[in-house]
């Protein structure tokens, strides 16, 4: 497994916050996109949804299986990352950078802490 980013967050479903004042960027883990193997098709929610923490709300399809993914925190979604629809192999290439799925404005900035920091997150993939 590739290194894990420092100034991540990490939900327990594969999913990984990058926090910048009240936005937080989601994506997966590099992970997560390891084990779906080709990401051939990606499905973002759309601009202005409220989502809860642990709401599914964007789906992945590999070669071998679709995926939801959920949300690792509460808020509205403020930003979708078109590169990732129109090029979903981003998520294999790119999968902590440029291939992020969403930015969401927190509603409770108090959920973070129920993530798992980047070394309980390297506990649970056997990292």
């Amino acid at each position: 497994m590739s290194n894990i980013p420092s100034d991540l967050k990490y939900a327990k479903s594969h999913e990984w916050v990058r926090v910048s004042g009240d936005t937080a960027t989601v994506g997966i883990t590099d992970h997560a996109q390891a084990e779906l193997t080709d990401i051939v098709f990606v499905e973002l929610p759309a601009v202005g949804r409220q989502v809860n923490a642990g709401e599914a709300c964007a789906v992945v399809e590999s070669v071998k299986t679709a995926s939801d993914i959920y949300s690792p925190v509460s808020g509205e979604i403020t930003a979708v990352n078109a590169a990732v629809v129109d090029n979903p192999a981003l998520v294999n290439t790119a999968p902590d950078s440029d291939g992020w799925f969403y930015k969401i404005k927190l509603s409770n900035a108090a959920e973070l802490n129920a993530l798992l920091s980047p070394d309980d997150y390297k506990k649970q993939v056997g990292g």
